[in-house]
């Protein structure tokens, strides 16, 4: 007879934040890193959506969604998710090279923090300036009431972010319109069909949704969308 082996129990980490007085600079230092840190966490959702191709990738699968009528298939964490995937995708050079010059240099303190988040927002901003159309630029320039810039560097962040949310969100739109003309041809024309055979109390909906979801079957239509919003950042 075997005796019993019990397992061996795993240590639960402890974790301790004490508030006291510093004893120099440095401890001032780590106080403000955490209190950055933390900021940065609490800004992380907003990050995603406004600094990255996530809005414009949302808004097209949503447009998708509601061309089709399936109401709330795919559902929508389902849709987010997809999302969130192709935005680590199309900013994957763009994370590498914030890796390679910004992050891995921080930690081998080769450069300081400022130095670090400086070299952090150049392929970032770079990312921006490429999906930004000029008008819009132009826009959030004369609304800020600030100095026409010379160069891309001389224009400021908090400028550039929201003149790029607007220009995400035309291009989405303009996908959206272009994804719903075919579903929209084939609700004509079951509707026409059905006034036709003097079906007036039966909802075209209700007919069309099949043949719609028959056509974006065969025309692969999960590969065109992904493909048209992947090669929109290329």
């Amino acid at each position: 007879m075997a005796e019993p082996v019990l397992a061996q129990s795993v240590p639960f980490p402890k974790i301790t934040i004490t508030a006291g007085e510093a004893n120099g600079p440095p401890d001032v230092a780590v106080g403000i890193q955490i209190l950055f840190l933390l900021t940065i966490l609490t800004l992380a959702p907003a990050i995603l959506v406004m600094f990255t191709s996530f809005t414009r990738i949302v808004v097209v699968l949503s447009f998708l969604r509601h061309a089709m009528g399936t109401q709330q298939m795919p559902p929508n964490q389902v849709l987010i998710g997809l999302a969130l995937f192709l935005t680590f995708f199309v900013m994957a050079p763009v994370g590498e090279e914030v890796n390679r010059n910004a992050l891995q240099p921080y930690l081998s303190k080769k450069i300081g923090q400022e130095e670090a988040l400086k070299r952090a927002m150049v392929p970032v901003r770079g990312f921006m300036f490429r999906q930004t159309r000029e008008q819009d630029l132009a826009l959030m320039v004369s609304l800020a009431k600030v100095e026409r810039p010379k160069n891309p560097d001389g224009v400021p962040t908090h400028v550039l972010v929201p003149a790029f949310a607007i220009s995400e969100l035309k291009t989405s739109f303009q996908l959206g319109f272009v994804i719903f003309i075919p579903f929209l041809i084939i609700d004509m024309v079951v509707a026409s069909v059905l006034m036709s055979m003097g079906m007036m109390m039966l909802p075209p909906i209700l007919i069309s949704l099949p043949f719609k979801i028959l056509l974006f079957v065969l025309a692969d239509g999960w590969h065109l969308v992904v493909r048209s919003l992947v090669m929109g950042f290329r």
